[in-house]
């Protein structure tokens, strides 16, 4: 009988390990150029609805755009690139279908008519997903900005516009509309086709005609500029003699429109629902977000909002910058998808723009000077190398909230710099060598991994006198690199310097003694330094330094105890949310 469970356990865990991975979800999304990718360089402020889709998708959902500039539904076929997509097509995926623009042009490479070739291009598409156990969604083409004359000309022209890719000719006149102009429909039947398409053939129809349409000439003539490719003249180093594009969008317009898209989606799918994101503003290498830098995401948040929070998305990247955070950017929220880094490179013996050395809090990769900040997933690194002070991170703010986040670097990696300022870590990595986590402010390390890649000291506290709490640490696994065999949990940077471990794992690198008193008998009166059942290798309690104490209980020392202030802060219970505070 032993045997047997034996073998079912066995058996249990060899099936469970050779389980295949949940595959993502894949988007398909195949159209012309108002929904394709483009090409980043020279600052290319243009972008297709479909290169924004992922910025509204959690990471289970994969994005795969093939929309094509110029591709009408006939000449997507013809050159084969539907085939490549319904190759890759798997059961449970999506595919988006738009077309429209290019299939009313006279080209005929690209034509087809509405009721008749169109459609049996669009059923094309549908059936053959469905054949693959794809699930196909239908829209029709989102509006040109053609506000004026309803006639035969004007439409042409507009449509004819699709394909001109000319700069701002100054001998040509302005365009002139009058506000409360209405916009001009520009497509015809080639609205309806998809509608009946989905009718017929029981799938998700999407009207983003209707919906852009009603967005443009809500905003009116001059104001829905702003949502294409309208540039200036010498303003953008890819468009140098400017552009004054009714038809494809800008940054600010994709973003919008790709919204709108997936709403509209989830309200017919509402299974989809589950992985859909917003946030405020998105940072992204790959041209899917509203900008390049964190800074210019920072940048852009309005000053002193009062009781909301503004959430930015920084997709995969290494963003090499150096980041401020000021004080009137109040309750930032910088959320990290997939491998995010912001690193920089200066140290305390850099010379300046005047040859003056940086010094230590000039070294800084990232400065917060912002309360109710919130990171997650953000990895803060200065790369500089072991050239002394170098800081990843510095921190002057209160109500400052970090959750999974890294700080990387050698000495003084992490800066807790404000004086009065209370900061919680929950489940970071923070590595360094000499003094890495210092400073003035009331900070909680809970269930953090606190790594030594050098032999010297974790913390450098230069508490105030008066302040009731420094460093918390709880629940804590304090690791060391190979080789690195002595490690001082603290040494005082101030006499009145405080640090409490609170039931951490400590690896053999820390030494017997525990503690240092900087080469200062005197700070032993004035420092306090404290355990709580700490275990490991290197919980040596009867050999710590006996200036050290060793806590019989936890009276004072909650969470909350430390983080409470005047008004009741508890990132524990309450996560991020803000504080309704009157000022």
């Amino acid at each position: 009988m032993k045997s047997k469970i034996i073998f079912l356990l066995w058996l249990l865990i060899a099936l469970t390990a050779f389980a295949p991975a949940k595959r993502n979800i894949t988007i398909f999304t195949i159209g012309d150029s108002t929904m394709a990718n483009k090409k980043l360089e020279g600052g290319n402020p243009e972008r297709g609805w479909g290169q924004m889709l992922s910025r509204y998708f959690t990471d289970a959902i994969t994005i795969d755009n093939h929309a094509v500039n110029g591709r009408s539904s006939k000449s997507f076929i013809d050159e084969g690139r539907w085939e490549n997509v319904l190759s890759k097509i798997q059961k449970g995926d999506y595919v988006f279908i738009q077309f429209g623009h290019n299939d009313e042009k006279d080209d005929p490479k690209r034509h087809t008519d509405p009721g008749t070739t169109f459609d049996a291009n669009l059923k094309k598409f549908v059936e053959e997903t469905k054949s693959k156990g794809g699930i196909p969604v239908l829209f029709n083409s989102i509006v040109r900005r053609n506000f004026g004359t309803a006639d035969g000309k004007s439409v042409a022209d507009a449509i004819k516009q699709d394909d001109i890719r000319n700069g701002i000719d100054p001998k040509m006149p302005k365009e002139t509309v009058e506000e409360g102009a209405r916009l001009i429909d520009t497509h015809g039947e080639y609205l309806n086709s998809p509608k009946n398409v989905a009718k017929e053939m029981n799938v998700t129809f999407i009207d983003l005609n209707s919906l852009t349409h009603k967005l443009v000439e809500g905003l009116g003539p001059e104001k829905s500029k702003e949502l294409y490719l309208w540039v200036e003249p010498k303003t953008v180093p890819a468009l140098p003699d400017g552009r004054e594009d009714n038809t494809h969008l800008n940054v600010r317009g994709a973003s919008i429109v790709a919204e709108m898209a997936v709403k509209a989606v989830v309200e017919a799918i509402p299974e989809l629902g589950q992985y859909v994101r917003r946030y405020d503003l998105v940072v992204a290498k790959d041209g899917s977000g509203d900008f390049f830098t964190v800074q210019e995401a920072v940048n852009a948040v309005p000053d002193y909002r009062k009781n909301i929070r503004t959430t930015i998305l920084i997709k995969e990247g290494t963003y090499k910058e150096k980041l401020m955070i000021p004080a009137s950017k109040n309750a930032i929220s910088l959320i990290g998808d997939g491998e995010v880094k912001i690193t920089f490179d200066d140290y305390a013996g850099k010379d300046n723009i005047f040859g003056e050395n940086k010094g230590t809090s000039g070294s800084a990769s990232c400065y917060i000077y912002a309360p109710d900040f919130y990171a997650e997933n953000i990895t803060f690194e200065n790369t500089s190398g072991p050239v002394g002070q170098a800081v990843a991170c510095f921190v002057c703010a209160d109500r400052t909230y970090f959750k999974k986040c890294s700080f990387l670097g050698f000495q003084d990696t992490l800066y807790t710099y404000g004086k009065g300022c209370r900061q919680y870590y929950e489940e970071c990595y923070i590595e360094g060598t000499v003094d890495f986590i210092f400073g003035w402010s009331a900070a909680v390390f809970n269930r953090c991994h606190i790594h030594s890649i050098g032999n010297g000291y974790i913390t450098a506290p230069s508490t105030d006198n008066g302040q009731k709490y420094g460093y918390v640490f709880y629940d804590c696994d304090i690791t060391a690199a190979e080789g690195v065999d002595k490690v001082y949990l603290s040494r005082p940077w101030r006499p009145y310097a405080q640090a409490v471990f609170i039931r951490c794992n400590m690896g053999r690198h820390i030494a017997p003694e525990g503690w240092d008193n900087w080469k200062n008998a005197e700070n032993e009166k004035t420092v306090f330094y404290a355990e709580y059942q700490s275990k490991g290798e290197g919980a040596n309690v009867k050999r710590r330094v006996g200036y050290s104490k060793q806590l019989k209980d936890l009276n004072g020392y909650g969470i909350e105890d430390v983080l409470e202030g005047n008004d009741g802060w508890n990132p524990v219970e309450n996560d991020n949310e803000l504080l309704k505070l009157k000022r």
